[in-house]
């Protein structure tokens, strides 16, 4: 779609990396196109994280098109993937010349992509502004930061986000306080997620977990929990003693998979109460989550959905970015201690755990709420026209 780079047009470059991005973007996309105001969207996938497990069936869940560019980066060194997304994403520009780029979440695609539009004077939108562990050793905290930094329009899921970039300096009326957009998937979707029973029968664990019995779901990638294989092999045998009082089921991550192999700890999973499970759908993953008595994970967007749907959830971290899935929602911290996480599952199992309730904004219309606050850029941008 060659134009030239001086055009100015109410076309918006849609960026996204892997599969958290693709339900994060799906209703924004949808929201947009539905909007009054009239507005071309171009999907980008960088190919950050890209499988066809993990997302490649998630286009036709989440009803999305497919992407008008792939970049097809792959992995590599935060670094070497930051500069091919850049390298990549620069002609992307060039050849389509956008009003402004929409980024979402915290992977490296976001922040190249980002600053690659930054440089070249192009806005930049950015979903699931705000967020902040306060830890810097994690990688996405540094995106999260420098992006929001460059981003004309800041829309925020928790209240915190708004507190946090107005702390760092950032102007009360470039920021939206529009709620979760994961939420809005989510929602849109809960109806047709299967039973827990044909999710495990279509995994060839059909009986593993009796109808109405209870279980715990893990959900375990990050790398500051997976790679060192110390700390893997103290949550893995801590799994293993959870699975020993509930069984567990664990589809596993193919980055996690990778380090069980290279640190030869394969045979935890042999456990008899503990199955893993392929990367499953989305909708399959909804009802493992809805249906768990407890959740164990290192996922950030996990903790939200866990939240939306008012189940236990337990963070194998000391922190997270997401403060409301805890201050009101179903979250606790666990961290890593074995001691600490078993204790919290048992009290889980005895009493219940807390329900939390559903954050404010997070109802399944965050992406009308960025749709509108786009047309109104839109439309101040037009009369600024001389």
């Amino acid at each position: 779609m060659p134009t030239s780079p001086t055009t100015r047009n109410n076309r918006i470059a849609c960026v996204v990396a892997a599969r958290p991005n693709l339900m994060k973007m799906a209703p924004v996309l949808r929201a947009i196109k539905q909007a009054d105001y009239q507005a071309e969207t171009l999907l980008v996938h960088t190919g950050q994280h890209y499988d066809q497990d993990m997302d490649g069936q998630f286009f036709k869940t989440l009803e999305l098109a497919e992407p008008d560019f792939r970049l097809e980066v792959g992995s590599g060194s935060h670094a070497v993937q930051t500069a091919e997304v850049m390298r990549r994403f620069e002609p992307v520009l060039d050849q389509t010349a956008p009003a402004a780029v929409l980024v979402v979440g915290d992977v490296n695609s976001t922040l190249a992509c980002a600053l690659t539009a930054a440089k070249k004077n192009i806005p930049v939108f950015h979903v699931e502004a705000g967020l902040r562990s306060y830890d810097r050793s994690m990688p996405e905290e540094i995106n999260r930061i420098v992006t929001d930094q460059l981003s004309e329009l800041l829309f925020t899921s928790e209240s915190s986000g708004m507190t946090n970039l107005l702390r760092e300096g950032v102007p009360a009326n470039r920021i939206y306080f529009v709620g979760n957009v994961m939420i809005d998937t989510l929602l849109r979707q809960l109806p047709h997620a299967p039973p827990v029973s044909q999710v495990l029968n279509d995994a060839n664990l059909s009986g593993f977990v009796p109808e109405g019995q209870p279980y715990a779901l893990l959900t375990m990638h990050r790398p500051s929990n997976v790679d060192d294989p110390q700390r893997l092999r103290a949550l893995m045998e801590t799994i293993v003693k959870l699975s020993g009082e509930l069984p567990v089921l664990f589809p596993l991550h193919p980055r996690t998979r990778a380090m069980l192999r290279q640190h030869q700890l394969t045979a935890l999973l042999d456990a008899p109460q503990l199955a893993c499970l392929p990367p499953l759908p989305y909708l399959d993953m909804l009802s493992l989550m809805k249906n768990a008595k407890v959740v164990l994970t290192d996922s950030g967007g996990v903790q939200e959905e866990t939240t939306a749907l008012g189940v236990p959830c337990l963070t194998l971290r000391e922190n997270t970015e997401r403060p409301v899935t805890v201050t009101e929602g179903s979250n606790a911290i666990a961290g890593r201690d074995p001691a600490v996480i078993l204790a919290l599952c048992r009290d889980i199992l005895r009493y219940g755990g807390k329900a939390g309730r559903v954050p404010q904004h997070w109802d399944g219309r965050a992406a009308e709420r960025i749709a509108a606050a786009i047309g109104l850029w839109l439309s101040s941008r037009r009369d600024a026209r001389p």
